[in-house]
């Protein structure tokens, strides 16, 4: 993979797939940021919204692995509307809340937008 090319993460669920089953969601989306937590190139940025922010609240089974994202420079972009709506304002334990206009700017200035 080209080293230089800007690439962003979309979580727009708790987990990654479609299933109904959560606990295999989750299990995907630990295992993903495992890998990628090693990998290079990095994501220039994660993205969370709707139920995708759940992920980086109190409770979250991914907290260390995008703590470990987050250590090596990957930004986390959460969407504050969908905390807000989902009411885990107060439960974000990592990244930077934001606007969906900072979502945008994310999606816009990355060459490749890869949505789990």
């Amino acid at each position: 993979m080209n080293a230089n090319k800007s690439i962003v993460v979309v979580f727009k669920s708790d987990g990654m797939g479609a299933t109904d089953a959560q606990p295999l969601r989750v299990t995907l989306a630990h295992k993903f940021l495992a890998l990628i937590a090693d990998a290079e190139p990095l994501p220039k940025a994660i993205c969370f919204y709707t139920d995708g922010v759940k992920l980086v609240c109190a409770g979250s089974p991914v907290l260390t692995e995008l703590r470990t994202l987050e250590a090596r420079g990957v930004h986390l972009v959460i969407c504050q509307t969908c905390l807000n709506s989902l009411g885990l304002t107060e439960n974000v334990q990592i990244g930077i809340v934001g606007g969906m206009a900072d979502i945008i700017t994310a999606m816009w200035g990355a060459d490749t937008v890869i949505t789990v």
